[in-house]
């Protein structure tokens, strides 16, 4: 009686492990044509006007401009909404609102800054918030230098 019942077993065993290596198959064409998002964050920089990471205007006379090159690049797998808030010793001097990049969108301005009064390493401070939120996401700071 087990001999009967073998080709049938084996059948049973053939189906199954066809069935087997359709599904993987499919779930590695599924995987490989849908990776998962990678790490979601904002890169926000800050240049020198010479467009690189050096020669910022740290000494300054009252009066005197600085200017700097403020960036930020999207990674966040969605469309994000940016507010920028610039502060010199705690105080705003500049907002630039609604700067609205989708995934792998780029932003760089050009931000010529007036210090209106004397002080030694004073913290300039460049905020970024998203999505309309009130919590800072992402901060650099200058120490800035002016002189009467």
């Amino acid at each position: 009686m087990t001999d009967a019942r073998t080709p049938t077993l084996d059948k049973v065993i053939s189906v199954f492990l066809f069935t087997c290596i359709i599904v993987a198959i499919g779930l590695t064409i599924y995987i490989a044509s849908n990776p998962p998002p990678g790490e979601k964050f904002t890169e926000f920089y800050l240049l020198g006007s010479s467009g690189k990471a050096a020669e910022y205007p740290m000494n300054l006379m009252v009066g005197e401009s600085g200017t700097v090159i403020l960036g930020i690049v999207n990674h966040e797998y969605e469309d994000i909404t940016y507010r920028i808030e610039v502060r010199l010793e705690n105080t705003s001097i500049a907002t630039m609102n609604d700067v609205i990049l989708e995934h792998e969108g780029g932003w760089e301005k050009n931000y010529t800054f007036l210090p209106e009064m004397a002080g030694d390493r004073m913290k300039l401070e460049f905020l970024l918030f998203k999505n309309g939120f009130n919590e800072i996401y992402r901060s650099l700071h200058l120490w800035v230098t002016v002189l009467s």
